[in-house]
């Protein structure tokens, strides 16, 4: 054994990090393995609840013949590569690990209460053996409980949590964990592994429209949409919060799977803040949420099914085949009200929701239907591409101002005033409600205050082509109060 090495063989478990480049779990396993093997393991456990057309699914598949090629590249060995395998992680890693004879297994830091469950049976299962499961922070920068306030505590209000967050930030917090020079120390496959990336058949998926949208996948569909950004990060402040400008990144879903990194990232928005931006100011922050929602579910894994404040479980949500109905209409972009129809609407064909417009959806479902979080949570959670627990949790409890530094239960987003303020000319409604088009500006916000012969003209039939409102809004807003009454004092006049 090369005794300059800690270990003589390991295992690198891809998981949430999809990129060979500036992989700090990959860094630290070539660094302390003589040679090391990697794998990735489409989880029969997390597979089995999806349905089979799945776009996340194909975005990793996609994304991981790129690493699969990536890692060959790196070796210089046409025999080395990625080894993915169909199986329960929990069972196969160990099982693997067995095989290949290694002493450490090596994989990224998770803080979701599913994931820590799972590693915590394969540590245990590794250490009967005698293998070392070793895990590195990779997809944030400060994890659990490294930013805590003053007495001791874990943040739960956003703001002061980013300053102490940007206090903090240095540029060993940014470091680019390299392996152009660690390639060699890539093992080749045993000959049963040396086998393409299996296809979506393979693991009884089907093709979705991912392609058809043209989403980039991989660290190249990751690097090529973050130069495209790049160009716009110093009027992101201004056009991020209007869905028919291209003004976000639409970088959440390789965030989401580690197709780029979060380090290049934040050094980037960080020295186009220093010299001034402050598009990229905002952007930063947007980042910093994302860690501090990790850090929330981490700390406080009761979120993933509970109010963050506590007192919000006691809410009396709307219930019964009329509640039903009601979500069922939410869901398929059938409320009556543009924007959130729209906005459902791009949800439903293309799994991306813009983020003013998931404020918009959410505070509608919670604050003018009456209807549980947890129910718009799950939706989210099963057909946004992005879906990450913690900020999609993060986001939902902020609509429902149950979670930390959430809206206030008194601010109810109007619908209307929301769509006439960011969708101003009604594009994005247009887009993803043709049979609007023809309304005019005024009207498209709320149809059902048009004239008839306007909606004659336009060939509009309320009822019939377009849905009249589920609810008025200010009666909803008004049955809110009530009911976050149970928990709060209304606010004083």
């Amino acid at each position: 054994m090369n005794t300059s090495h800690e270990y003589e063989t390991g295992l690198m478990w891809f998981r949430r990090d999809l990129r060979s480049s500036d992989n700090a779990t990959l860094h630290a396993a070539l660094t302390r393995c003589r040679q090391l093997h990697c794998v990735f393991v489409f989880d029969q456990a997390i597979l089995e609840p999806l349905p089979r057309v799945d776009r996340r699914v194909e975005f990793i598949r996609e994304s991981l013949v790129e690493l699969d090629e990536a890692l060959r590249l790196l070796s210089k060995r046409p025999d080395a590569g990625l080894i993915v395998c169909h199986a329960v992680a929990s069972d196969e890693i160990p099982r693997l690990a067995r095989q290949l004879q290694v002493q450490a297994v090596f994989a990224g830091n998770d803080y979701e209460p599913q994931a820590i469950e799972r590693d915590t049976v394969v540590a245990n299962a590794l250490q009967a053996d005698g293998i070392a499961l070793l895990t590195c922070k990779d997809h944030v920068i400060f994890e659990r409980r490294e930013i805590l306030t003053q007495s001791g505590g874990v943040y739960g209000v956003f703001t002061p949590y980013k300053n102490n967050w940007l206090s903090r930030l240095a540029p060993e917090h940014l470091v680019d964990h390299n392996v152009n020079t660690l390639g060699n120390r890539l093992a080749p496959r045993p000959p049963e592994f040396q086998t393409p990336v299996p296809t979506l058949a393979d693991i009884g998926f089907e093709p979705s429209n991912l392609g058809q949208l043209k989403i980039p996948t991989g660290m190249s569909g990751g690097a090529r949409l973050f130069e495209d950004f790049f160009e716009r990060m110093d009027r992101y402040d201004r056009t991020r919060d209007f869905p028919a400008i291209k003004g976000p990144s639409y970088l959440s879903v390789h965030l989401r799977f580690g197709t780029v990194s979060l380090r290049r990232l934040v050094t980037i928005a960080w020295q186009r803040q220093l010299a001034g931006s402050a598009g990229a100011a905002v952007w930063l922050s947007e980042l910093v949420w994302r860690d501090f929602y990790v850090a929330i579910l981490a700390n406080f894994p009761h979120v993933a099914t509970q109010a963050f404040k506590p007192e919000y479980d006691a809410i009396s949500w709307e219930t019964g085949p009329e509640a039903e109905a009601l979500f069922a209409a939410w869901c398929a972009g059938r409320t009556g009200y543009p924007l959130v129809d729209a906005a459902m609407a791009q949800l439903n064909q293309t799994g991306y929701m813009h983020n003013r417009l998931r404020m918009v959806v959410g505070s509608f479902l919670v604050k003018d239907l009456g209807l549980d979080w947890r129910w718009g949570e799950a939706y989210f959670a099963k057909h946004l591409n992005d879906f990450d627990l913690s900020a999609n949790n993060g986001g939902w409890q902020w609509v429902a101002s149950s979670g930390c530094d959430a809206q206030p239960y008194f601010r109810i987003f109007n619908p209307i005033s929301q769509s006439e303020k960011f969708d101003p000319e009604g594009k994005f409604i247009r887009r993803y409600l043709p049979q609007l088009a023809a309304l005019s500006n005024k009207a498209i916000h709320a149809p059902w205050l048009a004239k008839p012969l306007e909606l004659q003209a336009a060939g509009l039939s309320l009822g019939g082509n377009y849905p009249q409102p589920l609810v008025q809004h200010d009666a909803a807003r008004a049955q809110t109060l009530l009911r976050y009454a149970v928990v709060k004092k209304a606010p004083s006049a």
